[in-house]
């Protein structure tokens, strides 16, 4: 196979702000001290992400400056028993699973060791004070404020190389599991609400994603390259992982390290946990994609969408590998009753899998077989978990034939996995890592411990009508003609009435032209080289997608159109579009 053009740094380039961002802690320091006085009495507030290398700030930026009054907040944080006490609730016992937080950051802190830093922030007399660490402005709000941000995903690396714990807890020799368990249900949420007010008034955003190698960039520039970014097609940036079950075909195809024994995984359009890029003159800034959905999520997401889910990005584009690989994990996804009376997630994961390429006899295992009596299978699913044999997934279990630009659709509730020899675009909901494994072959993780089997879970959600006549029926390439033009067809391939996403695909060779109808759509170019994404009007420069890149096109876009372009031009191209229903 030969590798693509597919890029795996996208970046926005920011017009109108080349002089706003610094790179490198000297350059830092000077561009900080412009708005710092020696003189009159100064609070300078470095608030931070969790995750955030503090020591790295200490030692690099806050040596700079002299005769300064440094607070770090987290010596009025709450202690790791009472943080315990606070939390119990929503860590549960359970090694994947917890319950969304509600909770509000000022809880994590002892109040009066709180107030104790804010009675010195204001005793202290003329000069600078130094006020940092993650939530430090609930101290002060910052005559000059900074924000220090980091992606989930860098976050994820710390804590799987034993360098990072929870926030507030030491615990980096925990399983990963639940340190990601404790993120996701509980940090995460608590400081995307704290930070979000930050980022729309901040002076600055600080980016120390790669170690000793900080960029700077000015609150005005950040906040109009969110903008800008809100009204014109982007990617996010991609991140890769290998897995028990990870095949070879994205690692020949997109150029990927090859020391790596697979990749399993990769995000291609996970706005809440992928990294976005934007350029500012020489400078090039990482941040959470995130922060995009957070400050613009009108203009991003578009009236209705923003209404229904509020600032949450719905939908979600990856890549599952198992060319080479083995099956995914036979498994289930909640009912939407389920995952909000069990884990306060108001939607659930619906799901499809749309087949970028197979092997020969490539299968996905969908629904169960007819006749099948439920007490029979979930008896098999529990001997196998217990290690006393080997799940029957040929007596139990649809397997059906995956080819190429196949589309199967898997809303909530039906069983499925995807067979060895398929490479997966999983189109879906996003409510990220509510999965109930049912079978998993009787492996073992890359960490060497058995992966958490859910069967206490999956047996409540499974929706045993789902055999084989009705999956054939409602579930199997429902493909049908949409409308048609010069040089292009459009088809609707899904997804099923119970999912809120639509997915449309254009066969093209010629020109296309789309509209957001007032909704954010999430595409992927599943079938040639390379295409072009300009406006009718202008109102945005051309931007270039390559076979197997996913791109988001804003709300705000409106009209578009999808052009061949480059080495596409000559060949059959195709587009996969998604959008939430109205």
């Amino acid at each position: 196979m030969k590798p693509t053009h597919y890029d795996k740094y996208p970046e926005v380039s920011v017009q109108g702000f080349d002089t706003h961002a610094w790179q490198g802690w000297e350059a830092i320091v000077a561009a900080l001290n412009t708005r710092l006085s020696a003189n009159q009495k100064t609070v300078l507030v470095i608030d931070c992400y969790p995750g955030v290398r503090l020591k790295e700030i200490e030692q690099k930026l806050l040596t700079h400056f002299k005769e300064a009054l440094y607070l770090n907040v987290e010596t009025a944080r709450q202690n790791e028993e009472a943080l315990h006490a606070l939390l119990t609730r929503n860590l549960t016992d359970d090694r994947v699973f917890g319950v969304l937080s509600c909770h509000q950051l000022p809880e994590f802190f002892d109040a009066a060791a709180l107030t104790s830093l804010q009675q010195q922030v204001a005793q202290h007399p003329a000069g600078l004070t130094v006020v940092y660490g993650p939530g430090a402005a609930l101290v002060h709000p910052g005559d000059v404020l900074v924000y220090a941000d980091l992606p989930r995903w860098e976050i994820q690396q710390r804590m799987r190389s034993g360098e990072l714990g929870n926030w507030g807890v030491e615990n980096q020799s925990e399983d990963i599991l639940r340190r990601y368990k404790r993120a996701f249900f509980i940090e995460w949420r608590v400081f995307d609400r704290h930070k979000t007010p930050l980022l729309k008034r901040c002076d600055f955003l600080l980016d120390t994603t790669v170690a000793d190698a900080p960029t700077l960039v000015s609150g005005e520039a950040l906040r109009a390259g969110l903008q800008q970014t809100a009204q014109q097609p982007f990617r996010v940036v991609p991140f890769f992982d290998p897995g028990v079950w990870g095949g070879q075909w994205m690692k020949q195809r997109f150029d990927l390290d090859p020391a790596k024994p697979n990749y399993a995984w990769c995000f291609d359009c996970v706005p809440e946990e992928n990294s976005l890029l934007m350029r500012f003159g020489d400078v090039r800034v990482e941040i959470p994609s995130l922060d995009l959905v957070l400050l613009q999520p009108h203009a991003l997401l578009g009236e209705k969408v923003h209404a229904r889910f509020g600032a949450e990005f719905p939908i979600r584009f990856d890549f599952l590998d198992t060319i080479g690989g083995q099956n995914l994990s036979f498994q289930v996804h909640p009912l939407t009753e389920y995952i909000q009376q069990q884990f306060g997630m108001h939607y659930t994961q619906d799901e499809s899998y749309y087949i970028l390429d197979a092997e020969p006899g490539a299968v996905v295992y969908l629904g169960t077989k007819t006749g099948v009596k439920p007490a029979e299978m979930l008896s098999d699913l529990r001997l196998a978990a217990r290690g006393e044999k080997a799940f029957d997934d040929a007596r139990f279990v649809n397997q059906i034939a995956a080819r190429k630009h196949d589309h199967f659709l898997i809303p909530a509730g039906t069983v499925h996995c995807s067979g060895s020899g398929t490479m997966v675009l999983e189109i879906s909901a996003t409510p990220y890592i509510f999965t109930f494994k049912l079978w998993d072959w009787g492996r073992l993780g890359l960490d060497g411990q058995p992966r958490p089997v859910h069967l206490d879970h999956g047996e409540q959600v499974i929706d045993w009508q789902r055999d084989t006549r009705w999956v054939n029926q409602h579930l199997v390439n429902r493909i049908e003609p949409i409308d048609e033009g010069d040089g292009w067809r459009e088809e609707r391939t899904g997804l099923h009435e119970r999912e809120f996403i639509e997915t449309r695909r254009h066969w093209f060779t010629a020109p296309v032209t789309h509209h957001t109808d007032g909704g954010v759509n999430v595409l992927n170019l599943v079938e040639g080289d390379e295409a072009r994404v300009e406006s009718p009007s202008g109102a945005f420069e051309p931007f270039v997608v390559h076979y197997a890149e996913t791109f988001i096109i804003p709300a705000s876009v409106g009209e578009y159109r999808i052009s061949p372009w480059g080495k596409g031009i000559g060949q059959q191209l195709a587009t996969v579009k998604a959008w939430v229903r109205g």
